[in-house]
This record gives C-alpha cells, structure tokens and sequence, in this order.
C-alpha cells in the first residue's frame, strides 16, 4: 500500500505552532519570499540544519538580468527559450525575464554587493548567453553574498522566526483537502505540527540522488517527496542538469567550477591533449551544458580517462584568483597550481528542471501549497535550464506568490486534518532515540549508485529497467535504526529515485537533461511534459 506518511503521528498529542505564511528553506528563494510576506503578516522559515545551509550559497557564477544597454528581456527570453529545447512555458520565462531586472536592483537596494568596474555592473558571460547579462560579487561567491544580504534584512524583522534543525516530514491537509501545515522534526524537540495559512515549500532540489554531485549534502529533495505524498502533481523529473566541469580529484570531493570560467576564455582538452568542443557544437565550449557535458562524457568514453582538463593559462596568474578567488583557492588546496596547471573536470548532477508543478503564481494543485526556487516546475527552464536562470527564478517566483496568495490570509482556515490511508509499511514502529544512521546511509549510498549507472547522463531502456528492479528490490524499512532525519532523506531519495527512472524510461527521445543512447534525437510527438501524481 502506498506510504502516505512516513511517521505515526497523534495530531492531538503533538506541540503547534501556528503562524501566517509557513515557509520552508533558507536559500535564496526561501529568504526573499520570507522578506516580502512578512509585509503582510507573521512568517515562521523552516530550515533542515542551519541558516547557511543551502545550494544558494554554492551558486558561483552569478545572476542573469537583462540590465545592459546592449541587451534586452527579449534576447534573454530567446537565449533561454534556446537553452530549454521546446519545452519551457513561454508565458512563465516572458515573466521571469521581465520581472528579473526589478528584483535585482531591489537586491541591490538590500545591500547585496555586486561586483564592479569604475563604479559600473561588472557583466560576464556564460554559455548560451547571447549578451554579457550575468552579475557576480566577490569574484565567483555571488550565491554567498546574495544569502548573507537576504539574511541580514531577515534579522532586522522581528515578525520572521527561524526554526533551524527542523526537518520537514509530510504535508498535512485538512477536510477540504487544503494544505494546512507541516508535521515535521526538531532535532532536539522532536516532532511538532506547524500550521500556516500559506505554505511554501522552497526546499531546493534532489541532487543527492547521485554519486557524484555539485550540491550540497542537504539537497535530498524532501520537499519534492513530501509534497508527491500529500497528492500535489510532479513534473519533468527526468530532466537533469549535469554541469560539465566538475573538479575531479580521486579522493577528494567533487567541487563546481564555474561555468563562469568558460565565460571568461577557458577551453577544454581531452586527456590526448586535443580541444574537442568545436567538433561538438559552434559554440564550442560556451554551448549548452547538456551539450558540453555529453560531449565531455563522450570523450571520457573514447580514451578511458577520469576526466577531462581546463585549461585557464590564457589568464595571468593574479587576474585569475582576482576573479575566481573561491576556485583558486579550492583548485590550490587540491594541489593543482592555476593557471599553470590544466584542471582535470567531469560531469556532476547540479540542478532539477523538474519538481513540484506550479501555476505562474507558485500554486500547487493543493490549495494553500505553494512552492518556488529549484523544488517548483513552472515551466520557466523547460528541458535544461540557462545558466545563471536559477537565481534569478527564486526572487521572481518568491514575489510572485506573495502576490498571488494574499487572499488566503482573509479565510479561514479548517483544523481538522485529513489522514487519508496510512499505509502498512512507516518508516518506522516507533521514532528512534538517536541510533547510527548506517542503514540510512546504506539506502542511501545504494540509490545514488543505481542513479549514476543507471540514470545518469546517458541513458537506455535496458538501463532504466534494470535501476527500476533494482531500486524496487530496496527494503523501504531498511533505515529503521536511524536517526530521523537521515531516515527521511533515504525515504525520500529512494522514492524521488524511483519517480525519475520511470519518467526517464517513459520519455522515448532524447532532449535538453535527458539523454537516451536508443532515442539520441527530439522527437516532435514528446513535446508535452510528464506529470505525476498519487
């Protein structure tokens, strides 16, 4: 029977928090839809383990805006709607293109300190990008800034509450089916109910359904997970973005290196010493990323190397660590001398095209549930997103859905709470006192294996039917003995695994994040979206 929650729970028995707006995720989606709902009433902002932890503070090579004489919300609708490869929903990128300049420069308003040249915007490039339209701050940390700017603002207002260390379980509906909060765990006071007019769910992607992957360890798709089991649509899952340079060091994490650097001149060379992207695409090493990532993937295939190289030695040594300062720093303490030395980089999973649908005001289908930033699928990044879109989406949608759900704040609210069916197999019997989490890291470990062999960058129908067996073989109450949280995030792993292998196994062409090796070309009779729901 399906698992409709994961944990037992007395609603009666459990502590409540009510509050106006309920927000869920501390990046830059989360903090900034905080800011402008706490304009209207009282928001309480969950976050799994501290403020900072969040892909926002990852983010190195900047947000796209078309604020430039030379360039226009038009050419960055084109250059995206290019990048999307059919599939983005016009009307949504027209509002993000549109509304995005705006939301920068309030940004700006905020303190947030963009880098500049003799007091002007200092604009790059990224791949796909027509125009130079792309702000960064302290060189390659402009995620960092932006958070650290949002979170400042976020302190000064007494009516925004912080709950750190509290993890999101399921979301709970009333009679009428609305969504009427959250169950979720502290992990020092246990479970309680958290009750909002408007929920927002800004829980970030899933990119840790992979082995290898640029995202941080908190990115378990959670929300994604718990917003599928409260009956709200999924969409494009099988859309996955792997960045093409990832550093790659045996025994040494994997670590992004800005598509920024590309931007700035740097070419790609195969462990023959050969630069290949001009065979692959015009654009060469500023093509698409699924271009570029395929292409490098290919490549790796054909000469049985780890990885490929980057070559920056066409950049001084002191501009280079002027501009990428965080890289230069990371690529140093891996031993590897820049500019000098080539960077050796592979493919990493970094961001979802897909995730909870959502209407151009951040609406579920459930009412009262919205969600924005990388757990939403509005449509805006279509089959693979623009570089430097993701920022930029999480102020635009955040606002938006302030905006759009006001009207909720006037009407009440119904208490009492929906079960539906409960299902045979929770997580667990009873909530654990704190055990090693060694069985959850074992689901865990073993989805992110099936997913990258299985449901990588390329992808076949054998391959998808054997990740699909084998993620069905997964004991669901394998995790029993661990901790909550790291429960959770295998039960939501296992699950999002699942729902991407056979959205991948179902769409029978290839396009944008998803690549199949038996279906390489578009087919124009898959120019719909996947929508999943229970």
């Amino acid at each position: 029977m399906f698992r409709r929650y994961l944990v037992p729970f007395d609603i009666t028995r459990l502590p409540e928090i009510e509050t106006d707006f309920l927000i869920v995720g501390s990046g830059i989606a989360g903090l900034y839809t905080a800011l402008k709902a706490v304009e209207y009433g009282r928001v309480t902002l969950l976050t799994k383990r501290k403020i900072e932890d969040s892909n926002t503070g990852q983010a190195q090579g900047g947000i796209a805006a078309a604020i430039d004489r030379s360039d226009s919300p038009s050419l960055h609708l084109q250059d995206t709607l290019e990048a999307g490869a059919g599939l983005n929903d016009v009307m949504a990128v027209e509002v993000l293109v549109s509304e995005g300049p705006t939301r920068v420069e309030e940004l700006i308003r905020m303190g947030t300190q963009f880098d500049t040249i003799e007091g002007e915007l200092a604009l790059t490039r990224e791949g796909a990008h027509s125009r130079r339209r792309i702000l960064h701050a302290s060189g390659d940390a402009t995620g960092e800034e932006i958070r650290r700017s949002l979170w400042e603002q976020c302190q000064v207002h007494q009516e925004i509450e912080i709950h750190e260390d509290t993890h999101v379980i399921d979301v709970l509906l009333n009679q009428d089916r609305h969504c009427m909060g959250l169950l979720a765990w502290n992990s020092s006071q246990g479970l309680h109910i958290y009750r909002g007019k408007l929920t927002v769910l800004a829980t970030g992607g899933n990119g840790q359904l992979y082995k290898y992957s640029t995202n941080p360890e908190v990115t378990t798709g959670d929300g994604i997970a718990a917003a599928y089991r409260a009956g709200a649509e999924i969409m494009d899952l099988e859309f996955v973005q792997f960045h093409p340079t990832a550093l790659t060091k045996a025994g040494w994490p994997t670590f992004l290196i800005s598509e920024a650097v590309r931007g700035e001149g740097a070419k790609l060379y195969n462990s023959r010493g050969e630069r290949f992207m001009p065979r692959y695409h015009q654009l060469a090493e500023l093509a698409p990323r699924n271009v570029v990532a395929l292409a490098i993937w290919k490549e790796m295939a054909e000469t049985g190397a780890p990885s490929v190289f980057l070559d920056v030695s066409h950049m001084k040594e002191d501009s280079f660590a002027k501009r990428f300062p965080w890289i230069s720093r990371t690529c140093l303490s891996y031993g590897i001398q820049v500019p000098q030395e080539r960077i050796p980089v592979a493919p990493a999973a970094h961001y979802l095209m897909g995730g909870i649908r959502t209407d151009l005001w951040g609406q579920t289908n459930i009412p009262r549930l919205y969600a924005c930033g990388e757990a939403a699928c509005n449509g805006v990044h279509g089959a693979n997103r623009l570089a430097s879109n993701s920022l930029l989406e999480g102020l635009v949608f955040g606002a938006r859905i302030v905006e759009g759900g006001l009207h909720w704040l006037g009407k009440r609210l119904n208490r009492q709470i929906y079960h539906g069916p409960w299902g045979k197999n929770n997580l667990y019997d009873r909530l654990p006192d704190g055990e090693a989490p060694e069985k959850a890291d074992l689901v865990a470990a073993k989805v992110q294996q099936i997913m990258w062999e299985k449901v990588g960058l390329w992808r076949s129908a054998d391959g998808l039917r054997s990740a699909l067996e084998a993620l069905d073989g997964i004991d669901g109450t394998v995790a029993r003995q661990s901790t909550v949280t790291r429960a959770v995030e295998a039960a939501n792993m296992h699950l999002l695994a699942q729902l991407t292998a056979k959205a991948a196994q179902t769409r029978s062409e290839s396009r944008g994040g998803h690549y199949r090796v038996d279906y390489p070309e578009s087919r124009l009779q898959w120019l719909r979206h996947i929508i999943m729901s229970v």
